[in-house]
């Protein structure tokens, strides 16, 4: 028996074909680099988006739908403020769209044993996922049918669809829904999901088409049916990531949000995504994804260290995108960078790594090729291998220790006193914290590129250091390192710590899982080897990626 809902549990259905003139990358990028995610950054009333494409050669060609955890919730100002407040880039593009919206409500649910919610699945394994709407509107007048039509579908026609091979689920909603206000003609939906081999067309399909029962009720109660199919080729997740369409757009296609916290650059070998993620306790994480445009391409992401920002990658991910084409490039701020929660909480390498996880997820990235971090983020990046295996290939970890000190901790506390002095304090700390960081062969010949990092160390939120660097205060991962069971390299710059680094890393190197890790150590550099001298940096890596 089909289960029936009784939560205000609905859906939000949309069929949209462009207009001659918008061209079809504009009208993707948009949608999905925009319009889809904002609508899932609101997890109370979206659970999920996803986009199908028309396969019956018929208009509207695209489909997208959206359920909703209650229908009253798109009466709200939180969904309608959405619509009224579009960016000029929406409103433009829309306005080159025929789109026809409906407000779904839930009655009744069935599904296969082998069912999984889409948006749990990769995008590979969602990719082709066979979607059958059916559409009837009931003879007006006639009492009791849309009970009836209701009852044929529970008891006999949905068993019956159950047996085709393939089938995954069918569900009953009805339209005009609470947000439509109520009123006008009952229509009756159906949505029906078939894996992407099934045997729809076959003799079980066929008997469930020709049944006693149902031609009752077509013939009593059914004024008129539709029926289109459609098969799925994007999942939405809160956070941009369509680079395809992106990548071949003109650089004139360029967009900002008013607010400047999600951006895109178009281009072939340029197309990137400036946007963010919130955490479960609410902090916005900024990251870059660029790289190879392709979904499916390999993913490295970057973890920086503590003070910097993710721009403290740009010459490496300049060789990287130049050597290996085949990859997309990850890198986001930890927190700390630009703020931290209200209430301030200190953070820790836990909190580190599942925000890491969080950003993960919001991109639908289910396992990454690779993870490269420095110092806390390095630390953080063995952290994460330890508590998120499953999401991981191999990683870098570069320039960390293992276990804090009494006498870091006392050094953070002096530093975060200095960050603390009114006129200049952070700039001081910085001046002081990139003289400490690099090689005397940097300060002295690559001037540029230490004034560079003193500016980004001196851009860092001051509450923000205070409470990040606390990760690195009291931890000690040295035990918990001996069950890691993920690919892993160190490295580290010749100079740091005055070579103190080079015999701590090359100390511990040997307590990673069973075999251990080779060190690498990359000449005339120091805390950020990746910085200092990318090129050589390129060359202790490349091989293990």
């Amino acid at each position: 028996m089909a289960e029936r809902r009784a939560s205000g549990a609905g859906m939000l259905y949309v069929t949209m074909q462009p207009r001659e003139g918008l061209p079809v990358d504009q009208f993707h990028d948009w949608y999905n680099n925009e319009h889809g995610p904002t609508r899932l950054r609101l997890p109370h009333i979206f659970t999920n988006g996803l986009r199908y494409r028309a396969t019956d050669g018929q208009q509207p060609q695209f489909l997208a739908v959206y359920d909703v955890t209650s229908m009253s919730h798109l009466e709200t100002s939180t969904y309608t403020d959405l619509r009224a407040n579009r960016s000029p880039r929406e409103a433009a593009t829309i306005g080159q769209v025929d789109v026809h919206r409906s407000f779904l409500d839930l009655v009744a649910t069935q599904q296969s044993p082998l069912f999984l919610p889409i948006e749990q699945l990769t995008d590979t394994e969602a990719e082709g996922i066979v979607l059958v709407s059916v559409d009837v509107s009931l003879k007006s007048g006639v009492d009791g049918a849309e009970e009836a039509v209701i009852k044929w579908y529970e008891e006999e026609h949905f068993p019956m669809l159950s047996r085709i091979p393939g089938w995954l689920r069918s569900r009953v909603f009805r339209t005009p829904s609470v947000a439509e206000g109520g009123g006008g003609q009952v229509k009756i939906v159906t949505l029906h999901e078939y894996a992407k081999v099934n045997g729809l067309g076959g003799p079980e399909h066929k008997a469930s088409m020709d049944t006693p029962w149902r031609t009752d009720v077509f013939a009593k109660y059914i004024a008129r049916k539709g029926r289109r199919t459609y098969e799925l080729f994007y999942v939405f997740g809160p956070a941009p990531r369509e680079l395809e369409a992106l990548s071949r757009l003109p650089q004139t296609a360029a967009f900002t949000t008013a607010d400047g916290m999600i951006a895109t650059t178009p281009g072939e070998k340029d197309a990137a995504i400036n946007a963010f993620v919130t955490t479960a306790d609410g902090l916005a994480i900024p990251y870059r994804l660029e790289g190879n445009p392709s979904a499916t391409a390999p993913t490295i992401a970057f973890c920086n260290s503590l003070l910097t920002s993710l721009r403290m990658w740009d010459a490496l991910v300049a060789l990287i995108k130049a050597a290996r084409p085949d990859l997309r490039i990850l890198r986001y701020d930890a927190r700390g960078r630009h703020d931290v929660p209200s209430p301030p909480v200190p953070a820790n390498l836990d909190m580190l790594s599942d925000d890491l996880a969080a950003l993960l997820f919001a991109l639908r990235i289910r396992k990454l090729h690779a993870l490269v971090g420095v110092s806390m983020g390095g630390a953080t990046t063995l952290k994460f291998a330890l508590k998120y295996p499953q999401l991981l290939d191999r990683f870098v970890a570069c320039d960390f220790n293992v276990a804090s000190s009494d006498a870091n901790t006392a050094a953070w506390k002096e530093r975060i006193a200095m960050a603390e002095k009114p006129d200049g304090g952070i700039q001081e700390l910085a001046a002081l914290t990139v003289g400490r960081w690099f090689h005397p062969h940097t300060m002295a010949e690559k001037k540029s590129v230490a004034n560079c990092m003193t500016d980004m160390v001196a851009a860092n939120s001051v509450q923000g250091f205070k409470y990040s660097c606390q990760a690195l205060w009291d931890y000690n991962i040295r035990d918990e390192m001996k069950a890691n069971r993920v690919p892993g390299l160190f490295v580290v710059g010749e100079g740091d710590g005055k070579g103190a680094l080079v015999k701590a890393m090359d100390g511990f190197r040997g307590s990673l899982g069973e075999t251990g890790a080779e060190l690498r150590v990359v000449p005339l550099a120091g805390h950020l080897p990746m910085s200092e001298t990318p090129s050589d940096f390129w060359d202790a890596i490349a091989d293990f990626l």
